[in-house]
């Protein structure tokens, strides 16, 4: 069964959205997060098997109250994104999955549509599938086996993410799919935008 991974940190006023926050303020930025988060979460196909990876990790309880608790749980490892990301992906294909998807929350554009492209692409003979964001980095990486070299030596966060990445993979010899470019809400600019395509609701 494919596994989708949402990793999401505890809806804590300063802890999310803190680029944002810096114009907005911490209580809307984490109003803006919880919108992003639940439009996010209404997109996510059922059948698939669905996993919060979740931070800081005694926010379990805040997670399931939040989210609700039909859903699994894991606290995210400790270090930087690409030693967490490394760690759910291989925890997850030692559980049984037969692919693995990760994703953020910030990403409205992103829709079932998506996921059904990158599985697509992967039964087709894809090693990897990345969903480019319109930033630099990418909201979507769809994965058939573990690779723990795509998560190392990233620079995260950067204009230069999906850039480094792709060149890891054609290290790797990995046959790369990618999808439709969107966008992540961190700017009150993508913010805007998103309200004026009122794919979240504030």
């Amino acid at each position: 069964m494919p596994a989708i991974l949402i990793f999401l940190k505890a809806p804590r006023n300063g802890y999310v959205k803190t680029r944002l926050a810096q114009d907005v303020g911490a209580a809307r930025a984490l109003a803006v997060y919880r919108a992003l988060v639940a439009r996010q979460w209404s997109a996510l196909p059922r059948a698939a098997q669905l996993e919060v990876h979740y931070a800081p990790q005694d926010a379990r309880g805040e997670m399931q109250n939040w989210l609700g608790e039909d859903t699994a749980y894991y606290a995210q490892t400790e270090g930087g994104l690409g030693a967490r990301l490394e760690h759910a992906v291989e925890s997850t294909f030692v559980r049984g999955a037969a692919t693995v998807c990760c994703i953020g929350g910030d990403c409205p554009q992103l829709t079932a549509k998506h996921f059904g492209e990158a599985e697509q692409l992967l039964a087709a003979g894809h090693d990897v599938v990345f969903g480019p964001s319109e930033d630099g980095g990418y909201y979507l990486i769809a994965l058939k086996s573990p690779q723990p070299e795509l998560f190392r030596g990233i620079p995260w966060s950067s204009g230069d993410t999906l850039k480094v990445s792709l060149q890891k993979a054609k290290a790797l010899r990995l046959k790369v799919g990618l999808l439709q470019t969107l966008y992540d809400v961190d700017e009150v600019s993508e913010l805007e935008r998103a309200l004026a395509e009122k794919l979240i609701e504030m």
